[in-house]
């Protein structure tokens, strides 16, 4: 089992029990672990005797703690979602390298160069010698890591993707958590549509609070200001993850970006409208046919790195996004959890089609049941 406070320390020479190293890449964001969670507890079930020590980013160590299948954080970060030049390892190489970071080959000669005993990847004409599944660009992000160990012969569910409830209380239990912010300019909302939401859920009687990272102080603070929250509503410069967790955790729904908070309300099954663009919901999105969930998507898909809003995202109308926020199920309404077999909480998960309105999807790709 993982013990929490062992994470996020460089991996050092094997512990004493002399157990083999397991060493995943996955060097991205927090959106970008929480759907690699279904990976990793593959990982750890797969191989129970191993050492499963995660190269990631240094802040995300109580991210990978709380997925309860890492032992260690090997801390590795490089700038966007390049590929570190070097990782601190020490020791003898791992038994097993797992890519979880890309398609190489940047990624699969890192991980070579440790010289580990079995690498998994996928396959590149440029990387030959490493054997593996072919890469789909337009497969969704969990499904296409359980693919790949599959091929290995891991058995990996991509379903398996809830955290354990947060050990501390929320913030703002009840709330409605707004999140203006993402990874790049294509996949903001404008900040006056996220005010107009705010505007409507408080005139409700709703409790509206902004979230933001540690770089997002002008769209938390702009939200805020236009919309009036009052400064206990605000939530920026990037919270703590424990408090940052507890919060989403005891919100009733999040409204944010295709970004890191999405897949941190997927994992703790609190209902959100995620909004969708330039990447289809189908590549990112919340697992379809959980009506907790919902995606707001039109198309079609553009640059996900562009420095503007993306013209697919521009289609979402703020009464879109309270419509969204009406068809999502009340606490009495919403389904019953059920139990993973590491003992994390899973919901239903039954395949719906997009709705169609005039010849042209509608907003809600997870259709409300």
């Amino acid at each position: 089992m993982t013990e929490p406070g062992r994470v996020g320390r460089a991996a050092p020479d094997p512990a004493p029990s002399g157990a083999p190293r397991l060493l995943v890449l996955r060097a991205l964001g927090l959106g970008d672990l929480l759907a690699a969670v279904p990976a990793l507890r593959a990982l750890r079930r797969g191989f129970p005797g191993h050492e499963l020590v995660l190269a990631a980013p240094a802040e995300l160590a109580p991210v990978a703690a709380a997925t309860g299948a890492v032992d260690r954080l090997l801390p590795a970060s490089a700038p966007g979602r390049a590929v570190p030049r070097t990782l601190d390892w020490t020791g003898p190489p791992p038994d097993v390298a797992v890519d979880l970071h890309g398609n190489g080959p940047p990624s699969h000669r890192l991980l070579a160069g440790l010289g580990p005993g079995r690498l998994f990847a996928f396959a590149h004409p440029e990387t030959p010698e490493i054997e593996g599944p072919r890469w789909y660009a337009d497969e969704h992000e969990r499904e296409r890591w359980c693919r790949m160990l599959r091929w290995y012969g891991v058995d990996a569910d991509p379903t398996d993707l809830r955290l354990a409830p947060p050990t501390g209380p929320s913030p703002a239990p009840g709330a409605v958590v707004l999140h203006p912010g993402a990874g790049s300019p294509a996949r903001c909302w404008p900040v006056e549509r996220f005010t107009a939401v705010a505007e409507v859920l408080r005139a409700r009687g709703h409790r509206a609070v902004v979230t933001g990272g540690a770089d997002e102080g002008d769209l938390v603070s702009g939200l805020a200001k236009r919309a009036g929250l009052p400064d206990t509503d605000v939530f920026g410069g990037g919270p703590p993850f424990d408090r940052f967790s507890a919060l989403v955790a005891g919100a009733h729904a999040v409204v944010s970006g295709d970004t890191g908070i999405a897949h941190l309300a997927v994992a703790h099954a609190t209902p959100s409208v995620t909004l969708c663009g330039p990447v289809p919901p189908s590549r990112w999105g919340p697992p379809p046919g959980d009506p907790r969930h919902l995606a707001l998507w039109h198309g079609p898909q553009g640059d996900p790195h562009g420095r503007r809003p993306d013209p697919a995202l521009l289609r979402i109308s703020t009464d879109e996004v309270l419509n969204a926020l009406d068809a999502l199920p009340g606490p009495s309404n919403r389904p019953r959890p059920t139990r993973t077999g590491n003992g994390t909480q899973n919901g239903t998960q039954n395949s719906t089609q997009n709705s169609t309105q005039n010849g042209t999807r509608t907003g809600i790709w997870n259709a409300h049941p």
